[in-house]
């Protein structure tokens, strides 16, 4: 009888539960349920509905019970940055914002005050990012500095959820170092830094580890959803748990963890806080096993999820791709990481005042929307790969593409052609795989991450794109 595992993957447009197991030695998956995510836009600002993601976990998990497969065990991961605050009662205090929100404009001057960049970076290494939780923090301090008196406990999303499911609160290590407010060394918070920023260090928890069991099920919640089981800790944070997926046994090489954002980097064993990889705004997130993640974000396939839905949703992204290639020919780029491109009212109307004002061909069909998207984000990954070439002193000969974005074959053909890397494309549901591979390795199933990842190489379609035009000579 086979042993099923429940992944509960919520990203920032859709969250979907899929149920796992192994079955002859392989991985097999299945998705049981899908719902819609986004923010809602409340008098101007940007807020998430955790009362109604909660509602959809509940929903996704009775349906485990309609098709006769419970779950050992289950897991959560979400996006990163966002956090709730709660009361003495654990209610929720105020709004629970979204990244986007433009709230933090100037907190980054306030936390500079305080603690100069360079120092900053020094102690996290997390690069600059406006949304970063620092930053959240710092516009509650500033803006509702009631509601940070209130507060009795911080919890990142993720956590917050099995904390609803288990009335257990356990905070997890990966998605904590998105805070930008976690040591590297001591792999837990900054308590220094903390103060220094004048956060209330008393609500912070200790941090645990992907693999840590939160607990079962409340007796209310399982009188809801019709079953009880085990909520366990992935790696929270929807990237580490993606690039757990990596489909090659040892995890070297470059990574593009492809979906709304496209994070790009490599796995390293120490954090790289140097000045250098600030500069080059580079990041150590925490991933597995208290491995790095050392990437950088880069805006990814947001602007054209966003261009698809201002056109109703009429074409599929394969559609899109297909008619980025019949324009490809349309010269001209944008920078995919300009933050005018973050939450613009329009993204179609913002890539064409961006090519006005920087003289070029503007766009005016959806082909041609489409080809300055793709090849943008193309060349910007060519970039980055030169960049971490330079700060690894290493040359790869490869790139995995993970996630969504991994179904984009035409943008895989032009990565391939801008980095000169022979690219690997799939698993394309990593982040779920890799919530997964969390609770196999502590239900005994894998003896641990590289036995799991062989595992996930022999269970998923992997597709192969060579370089067809040589690309800029590497120089480091």
């Amino acid at each position: 009888m086979s042993r099923y595992f429940l992944a509960v993957d919520i990203g920032a447009s859709s969250g979907r539960h899929i149920l796992g197991h192994m079955e002859e030695g392989n991985l097999k998956i299945t998705e049981i349920y899908r719902f819609a995510n986004g923010m809602t836009n409340k008098d101007g600002r940007l807020l998430w509905d955790v009362e109604y993601l909660l509602g959809e976990i509940k929903n996704g998990m009775r349906e485990c019970v309609r098709l006769g497969k419970i779950p050992e065990s289950m897991s959560i991961d979400t996006w990163a940055v966002d956090y709730v605050l709660l009361d003495e009662k654990d209610r929720v205090l105020g709004d629970v914002y979204g990244y986007r929100d433009e709230r933090t404009a100037g907190c980054d001057d306030e936390v500079y005050r305080l603690i100069p960049e360079n120092e900053l970076y020094a102690r996290t290494g997390i690069q600059k990012q406006m949304f970063n939780t620092i930053y959240q923090l710092m516009a509650d301090r500033l803006q509702r500095p009631e509601i940070l008196r209130m507060a009795k406990t911080f919890l990142m999303l993720p956590d917050y959820f099995s904390f609803c499911l288990t009335s257990k609160k356990v905070s997890e290590y990966t998605n904590a170092t998105s805070t930008q407010l976690v040591s590297p060394d001591t792999k837990q918070w900054d308590k220094e830094l903390l103060q220094i920023l004048g956060y209330p260090t008393d609500i912070f928890l200790p941090l645990k580890m992907s693999g840590t069991e939160v607990g079962f099920l409340s007796k209310e919640v399982s009188k809801e959803v019709g079953f009880d089981c085990k909520v366990v800790l992935c790696s929270s944070h929807d990237t580490a748990s993606a690039v757990m997926a990596l489909p090659k046994e040892n995890g070297d090489g470059l990574y593009i963890s492809s979906g709304t954002w496209s994070l790009m980097g490599v796995e390293l064993k120490k954090a790289d806080c140097g000045k250098e990889s600030r500069k080059a705004n580079m990041t150590n997130e925490g991933g597995y096993d208290y491995r790095f993640r050392y990437l950088k974000n880069i805006m990814g396939l947001w602007m054209i999820q966003s261009v698809r839905h201002e056109l109703k949703d009429e074409y599929s992204f394969a559609q899109l791709c297909g008619m980025a290639k019949e324009n490809q020919d349309f010269p001209s780029r944008v920078d995919a990481n300009d933050g005018c491109f973050m939450a613009p009212d329009s993204m179609r109307k913002e890539i064409q005042d961006y090519c006005r004002r920087t003289g070029q061909r503007v766009p005016e069909t959806t082909g041609e929307m489409a080809a300055v998207i793709y090849r943008s984000l193309a060349d910007c990954y060519g970039v980055t790969v030169r960049e971490l070439e330079r700060l690894t002193e290493k040359r790869y000969d490869s790139i995995h593409i993970i996630g969504g974005g991994a179904n984009a074959e035409y943008l895989n053909q032009l990565t391939a052609d801008a980095t000169g890397k022979k690219v690997y494309a799939g698993p394309t549901e990593a982040t779920a795989i890799g919530n997964l591979m969390a609770q196999l390795i502590k239900a005994g199933e894998f003896m641990g991450l590289s036995a799991a990842r062989k595992c996930v190489y022999e269970s998923f379609e992997i597709k192969e794109y060579q370089p067809q035009q040589k690309s800029e000579t590497v120089v480091l």
